[in-house]
């Protein structure tokens, strides 16, 4: 009896019942990150190729970010009771293929080929290089043999039985051998477009997608022609439409269709405009388009969007599509074909960088692209010469399976035509209209004569289109169209009765979200702590997977250095001797000055192409700190994209290369003194605690000495503090002339929102209201206000209302005012 109880209890501490659930390890978690399973590697990045549950454990590779010949990267071998296992028939690379062969029960895995009972078989990179990116089901021979494809285009045939390979068609990298080699996206000519991601087989097709173009304008133009999703027959190859694709798959996932003559294959994609969904059914294509909750994704070379997916992470009687997509979880039908289009649903929206997800013991395992130490084109004047860290790392993040469906809101924008030239009676591509509770519109004829659009929608998604409105748009003008909760529909979709040069875009939002902040972040300081416990951050080089710390604590706004520190990957946070990394802290991650300039009513921006933001304010105690430079305000925190933390708000910014802040969206409003940030082993460590509140926070880790501290969490932690609020506008008792614009002004994501206009004219003036939809293209008139003399006049914007930015004019010269407040 003994014996049972000691193996009982023995087997409770290896399973563990924190946080009440069964088969979780009693190990260090901070929001779902384990920090002793982060991985690194020696490259300029590190993300998360592939994530499976197979052979009872799960299998993990990473990826650098051009290595077609091998690299440092690693297989891992996860166990049930978490522990990291490193197999040494690890070569690297930059793979992010994954397939199981049912018929011969083996895991294909980047180069590597698992059988059930995790026997490790290789495929040399040397003798059959690329950056593998898709496995699909072969269409002659399926049960025998796969496709393996690479990024350069580069296509391998593979025995299952014997690994016996067959080169298809050549690499890029091989191709192109004689050349520098370390210059990404080195095109194949045999496909339009650069950067491969998706690979599946079907319908008699071999389908191949890819997300960028190998052109240098496409380093800096978002809006470029870019990407092309193509298909091959066996013998020869077909383009089927020339925009950035992703995903390639279909209801059978990772193990292929099981029904392939039949089943329909699932792409995913996008363009400047919004995100498209494709679909091949009975030996055709049909493509409808949904709106983006981020543009951080956005850029045409493609390195920004990585492996977006749609798994299934249900059981096996309740399946469960999960697509990632733009920084949205959404709910994608078993069912989507061509005659069935309905049951996409946003979920949620997120901040990580998510390459790959699966299920496993009842949770989902998100594997994450974190921290680079290279930052590739995501340089800005707003961060100043902050390095990235020294070693690129990533980590796993699990979460309950419900997770998707409680992050951030899903607030999303996009459009079907920006400025394009339409013909009369074209109709355009499906738009997704249902899933949110809130929803309008923008329409711009730029033309030169009024048009009547007819707007249709699909109810229930079979096809069967019937008409909803006619809106008439004057040449040159626009109109702003609400929808109400009686116009239902899966899509909508616009046509036309004249030919013009339209802009047609969707904003949609859903339930107001809380502004309380959680337990989490109990001890970071309050901005009117008059003392602060701070640090700034860096992650370490040379192998040495610590976070170097230079901890001192504020009075006022005077910092007083108490030492270094290094945290661990116990999360132990010790002091340390080691005056070069203190040095090297101290200069190089000095927190820049004057990059922003807080003036009286809002936050001016002048990004590095010269251009005029303004942001919301916060808490005015906010002001002095950072004119002081005792508060950072911008740092990459998950691969080239940043965290941009002002007045009181984060920010999710895109690179520039993705439109920058163009296309910023806030995330959360605080009331915190927060120091520095940075990524740490998948987590968002911050700085800038309140020594009297950490007591009873399991995210704070202290020093032995009591006198260094941080908070650790994740950084979709950041939703939690409550929906993004602020207060401004672009004019106060400014002088201004006749017919002059403002600045473009942030209004997007928020919520409730309420303008005051004023002026000092004896008569009345008439204000202009114009927005700019989702960021780009033409500025769209939203309403003209009279305002009489000596009055202010205030107007409550309706909840349906979505637009990224808004400006202002004024008819005639005078001291104006512009106020917004949103609560």
């Amino acid at each position: 009896m003994k014996r049972i109880i000691y193996l009982f209890f023995l087997v409770y501490l290896l399973t563990g019942c924190r946080s009440g659930k069964q088969n979780e390890p009693m190990l260090s978690s901070y929001s779902g990150i384990y920090p002793h399973l982060a991985y690194y590697n020696n490259e300029g990045e590190c993300g998360t190729g592939a994530v499976v549950n197979w052979a009872d454990r799960l299998w993990v590779i990473t990826y650098g970010p051009h290595l077609p010949y091998g690299s440092s990267d690693k297989l891992y071998e996860i166990t049930p009771d978490l522990q990291q296992i490193t197999r040494k028939e690890s070569i690297g690379g930059t793979p992010a293929n994954r397939f199981i062969h049912k018929e011969s029960n083996q895991l294909f895995i980047g180069p590597y080929v698992i059988d059930k009972e995790r026997n490790v078989k290789v495929i040399p990179l040397t003798e059959y290089p690329g950056r593998y990116t898709g496995i699909a089901r072969h269409l002659s021979d399926p049960a025998n043999k796969l496709y393996i494809a690479t990024m350069e285009e580069g296509f391998y045939e593979v025995d299952v039985n014997t690994l016996a390979m067959k080169t298809l068609y050549v690499d890029g990298n091989v191709m192109n051998a004689h050349e520098d080699d370390t210059k990404a996206n080195k095109p194949n000519p045999l496909l339009p477009g650069a950067h491969g991601k998706g690979f599946y087989s079907g319908q008699g097709v071999v389908v191949y997608s890819n997300n960028g173009e190998a052109d240098e304008r496409a380093l800096t133009d978002f809006n470029l022609t870019s990407g092309a999703l193509s298909e091959w027959n066996g013998e020869n190859w077909k383009l089927v439409r020339r925009n950035q694709f992703t995903e390639v798959s279909g209801p059978g996932g990772i193990y292929g269709n099981t029904n392939p003559e039949t089943d329909p294959i699932w792409v995913t994609g996008w363009d400047a405009r919004s995100i498209l969904v494709g679909v091949r059914d009975k030996g055709a294509w049909s493509f409808y388009r949904l709106p983006k909750a981020s543009n951080s994704y956005d850029g045409a070379h493609g390195w920004n969007t990585e492996w977006p997916r749609i798994r299934n992470v249900g059981t096996g009687d309740n399946p469960d599509y999960l697509m990632t997509m733009h920084g949205m979880f959404w709910r994608f039908p078993k069912t989507f074909s061509a005659d069935q289009t309905a049951g996409i649903r946003p979920r949620s929206a997120y901040l990580k960088v998510v390459g790959d997800f699966t299920r496993w013991n009842d949770r989902l395992v998100f594997g994450c692209d974190d921290s680079a130490h290279k930052e590739f084109l995501n340089k800005r004047k707003v961060k100043g010469d902050v390095e990235g860290p020294g070693q690129s790392n990533s980590n796993l993040w699990f979460t309950d399976v419900d997770k998707p469906d409680n992050l951030g809101s899903t607030t999303a924008i996009g459009a079907v035509w920006i400025d394009d030239s339409v013909k009369s009676g074209e109709a355009s591509e499906p738009f997704l209209f249902a899933g949110w509770g809130k929803r309008c519109a923008w329409l711009r004829n730029s033309g030169k004569a009024s048009v009547n659009i007819l707007l249709e929608v699909d109810e229930n998604g079979n096809n069967q289109w019937q008409r909803l409105k006619t809106v008439h748009v004057s040449a040159g003008q626009s109109v702003f169209i609400e929808f109400a909760d009686s116009e239902k529909g899966e899509w909508i979709r616009a046509t036309p009765d004249k030919s013009a040069i339209l802009s047609l875009e969707f904003a949609y939002t859903d339930n107001e979200r809380s502004i309380e902040n959680i337990e989490t972040f109990k001890g970071i300081s309050g901005v009117n702590d008059k003392t602060s416990a701070g640090a700034l951050l860096y992650g370490l080089g040379d192998d040495r997977r610590a976070l170097g710390v230079l901890a001192g604590t504020f009075h006022g706004d005077k910092f007083v250095e108490s030492g270094y520190y290094e945290l661990d990957g116990n999360m132990s946070l010790e002091k340390k001797e080691d005056v070069k990394t203190e040095v090297f802290i101290r200069t190089r991650f000095a927190i820049p000055q004057n990059v922003i300039s807080i003036e009286e009513t809002s936050v001016l921006i002048v990004d590095d192409n010269n251009r005029r933001w303004r942001l919301p304010l916060g808490n005015e105690a906010y002001k002095p700190l950072t004119d002081a430079g005792t508060l950072r305000i911008c740092r990459e925190v998950a691969t080239e994209r940043d965290l941009f933390n002002c007045m009181g708000t984060f920010f999710e910014l895109p690179a520039e290369n993705a439109d920058g802040f163009a296309k910023i969206r806030p995330v959360s409003s605080h009331n915190f003194r927060i120091h520095d940030y940075a990524s740490y082993r998948g987590l968002l460590v911050m700085t800038g605690l309140n020594p009297d509140e950490i007591q009873h926070n399991s995210h704070i880790i202290r020093s032995s000495d009591g006198k260094a501290m941080l908070w650790a969490g994740t950084i979709d932690d950041l939703w939690t503090l409550g929906k993004p609020v602020g207060h401004g506008g672009p004019w106060k008792n400014t002088q201004v002339s006749a017919e002059e614009f403002s600045d473009p002004y942030l209004i997007g994501f928020y919520d409730k929102k309420e303008l005051v206009l004023s002026h000092d004219q004896s008569d009345d003036v008439t204000f202009t209201l114009e927005v700019n939809p989702i960021g780009h293209g033409e500025w769209i008139t939203y309403k003209k206000i009279n305002v009489k003399a000596g009055e202010s006049l205030n107007f409550n914007f309706p909840d349906s209302f979505q637009a990224r930015w808004i400006r202002f004019s004024v008819n005639k010269s005078c001291k104006a005012t512009t106020f917004l407040t949103y609560k």
